[in-house]
């Protein structure tokens, strides 16, 4: 048992730490989008699907020697594809299909490795089955199959606590890869001794060793892929739900992420985990709880535990069903076969399908809906007749209830897109206190805002209003004419407000649905007398592929829901944004954040780089009607202080905390800085 045992423990480790390592490395070159997350975790599952399929392939056609050789022989030739790295010349291919070039990337990173390792579980399950036919139950396999889960969330909650805050991505990758390494080791030792047994005794061969159960029906498979694609779709729904106005960090994938691995542990180890009345009831109450998160919005403090724990009663049904099914270990690779292609078809229907179908989050409705009918048909076969009516009544007005919510996703919005960086929706309010006002929502957090009134729709407003820290930047270049300005992140364009007659404003935009709302929506660009320009892409590598701007002022205002991409805040990045500022120009980094606290992050930088980094706090009051409260950091040359000084109001200078790291481009920590 302790070649199977360890083998197997160590390929779930390792299957699940490669994932939040190389979705950190790959999420900079898809503009830091939350989607990066769910794509990466479609070729996961994806690549689980392959893996499970060759092992079935492997088990029903080949015979044991034929199995050890075939296997034995890729274990090797998978070395050749080491270290583990994603390719750099990637970079930049967000903008045409950016999730199959998410995939294909990964493809190309960790494809072979991943793929191997894949297959350790159910192959290692079926050949401990048939060499201990004779001398085990049926439940010591799956008990296998509960241990790769329990090594899988170890590694998912090691990484964000003890992985990340720790060692660079690159040397996380090389670390990764020497474990495989010694994975590969492990499980060709496996193989040998599995090798001597066959040679000792025929019993891998003897048919008549297994159960001769009769195969379980296209009716019992079916309902198997039901049964893990759902959970499949809630957890990728949920964690994007979690992290649309947050950040798209590896503790909000990994939260998720391990309560679905924990509910496998829990029912795959020993069944009576699963009590089935508690979990049914507890599984309603999360519907009607999330009825309401979802209608009238949450707070993050208490979204994370309601989501948590309703994916955890979710997730421990249906499962926890699965097992009540599972088959005789002669069928075992047909049963994870279901299961693979149930988890890759959950994946596929949130990670590629809807964002190019659905132009809201459609798919989270559709999860509990298919939720709540699975949990009915399990349990049809034992209700009397009168219960059969009642809770198909009862499904029904659920599925009316959720179709409400779901209409609520585009009802009263003047229009709602979406694509894979985002769902953007634009609002009327017409009755505001200053007259007719139109916004930009991204989730639930204000992108921009205008007033359509002639005497109001030119002034700059929100975070960009006279008062902010970036209206004051720009009056602080009112001496310098013409300006050239460059602003990552367009939004509604709203900065375009500042621009004179002579001006040269560039927008740097990754999204092509922002600009064109922006264009069509919003006024701000065309009513601009400076010259306007837009180039789309994300805006660090657009300006690392450029000459030398020379700008008197370059903002950094490019946000995913409510938090900057951490890619455009590195040291490498800043090296960039430096290197197109004039000497004495200024560079104004929006901080504005409801969950992190970015300070610390900029007086980092600011010392690295010699600069002052000037913080800006405005709340507006009664004589700020068109401002919303912001948070501006100004990073200048020690120089030029004395002269933005005067423009500024109770300016604080950032000093740097003590102990702390600098981000780069492969070191992040965003639990260092959470509020």
């Amino acid at each position: 048992m302790f070649f199977f045992a360890s083998t197997v423990f160590l390929s779930a480790f390792l299957l699940f730490q490669i994932q939040p390592i190389v979705g950190k490395m790959i999420l900079p070159w898809f503009g830091g989008s939350s989607s990066v997350w769910s794509v990466c975790i479609v070729f996961f599952q994806a690549a689980l699907l392959l893996g499970y399929a060759y092992v079935h392939w492997l088990h029903e056609k080949l015979a044991p020697r034929q199995q050890l050789r075939l296997h034995m022989a890729l274990l090797l030739a998978s070395l050749l594809a080491l270290p583990v790295a994603a390719d750099p010349s990637w970079k930049g291919a967000a903008l045409e299909h950016p999730g199959w070039n998410v995939l294909a990337v990964l493809a190309t990173a960790v494809g072979i490795p991943y793929l191997l390792l894949s297959t350790t579980g159910p192959l290692m399950q079926a050949w401990y089955a048939r060499t201990y036919s004779a001398a085990v139950t049926s439940a010591h396999p799956y008990r296998l199959y509960a241990l790769s889960n329990l090594a899988s969330m170890l590694a998912l909650l090691s990484y964000p606590v003890l992985i990340e805050p720790i060692w660079a991505v690159d040397t996380q990758a090389r670390g990764w890869s020497i474990g495989y390494a010694l994975f590969v080791a492990s499980c060709l030792a496996t193989s040998l001794y599995a090798w001597r047994r066959v040679s000792a005794s025929d019993r891998l061969t003897e048919t008549a060793s297994f159960d001769p159960a009769p195969k379980p029906s296209w009716a019992e498979c079916l309902l198997w892929i039901g049964l893990s694609a759902t959970p499949s779709i809630l957890l990728l729904s949920l964690t994007r739900h979690l992290t649309q106005d947050v950040a798209p960090i590896p503790f909000l994938w990994v939260l998720p992420l391990s309560i679905y691995l924990l509910s496998f542990i829990l029912c795959f180890d020993a069944p009576r985990y699963y009590v089935r009345p508690l979990f049914m009831t507890l599984t309603v109450l999360s519907f009607v709880a999330l009825d309401f998160s979802l209608d009238d919005g949450t707070d993050v403090q208490w979204l994370v535990p309601l989501i948590s724990i309703s994916l955890f009663a979710f997730c421990m049904v249906c499962h926890g069903e699965l097992v009540r099914r599972k088959p005789p270990p002669r069928h075992l690779t047909l049963f994870y076969l279901m299961l693979s292609i149930g988890g890759a078809v959950g994946g596929v229907v949130v990670g590629l399908v809807a964002p190019a179908v659905f132009n809201a989050y459609y798919e989270l409705p559709l999860g509990l809906f298919l939720c709540a009918a699975l949990v009915l048909i399990v349990v049809w076969p034992e209700l009397r007749s009168m219960w059969k009516v009642l809770l198909l009544l009862i499904l029904l007005g659920y599925g009316l209830r959720l179709g409400m919510i779901s209409f609520g996703y585009v009802d009263g919005f003047r229009l709602v897109v979406r694509n894979f960086y985002s769902q953007l929706r634009v609002v009327d309010n017409p009755d505001s206190k200053h007259g007719h006002l139109r916004q930009l929502v991204h989730g639930r957090i204000n992108h921009g805002e205008q007033y359509l009134s002639p005497n109001l729709r030119r002034s700059p407003t929100a975070y960009y209003c006279e008062k902010s820290g970036i209206g004051r930047a720009f009056h602080a270049q009112d001496g310098v004419s013409p300006r050239k300005v460059g602003i990552l992140g367009l939004g509604t364009g709203t900065l375009a407000a500042y621009g004179r007659a002579g001006d040269e404003l560039r927008f740097y935009e990754i999204n092509e649905q922002v600009l064109d709302l922006a264009r069509k929506e919003f006024s701000y660009l065309s009513d601009s007398p400076a010259q306007v320009q837009h180039i789309l892409g994300d805006g660090r590598l657009m300006l690392e592929r450029e000459q030398a701007q020379q700008f008197d002022l370059l903002v950094m205002d490019a946000f995913a829901g409510d938090s900057i991409p951490t890619h455009l805040l590195t040291l490498e990045a800043m090296k960039t944004y430096f290197g197109h500022l004039k000497s004495g120009g200024i560079l104004a980094v929006h901080i504005t954040n409801h969950y992190l606290d970015l300070k610390p992050v900029m007086a980092a930088i600011a010392q690295q780089f010699g600069k002052t980094a000037l913080m800006q706090d405005f709340a507006p009051g009664d004589d700020s009607p068109l401002c919303m409260s912001s948070n501006w950091v100004l990073l200048v040359d020690p120089a030029s202080t004395a002269r933005l000084l005067p423009q500024l109001v109770n300016a604080q200078t950032l000093q740097v905390r003590a102990g702390f790291r600098p981000w780069t481009d492969s070191f992040t920590n965003l639990l260092g800085i959470l509020k």
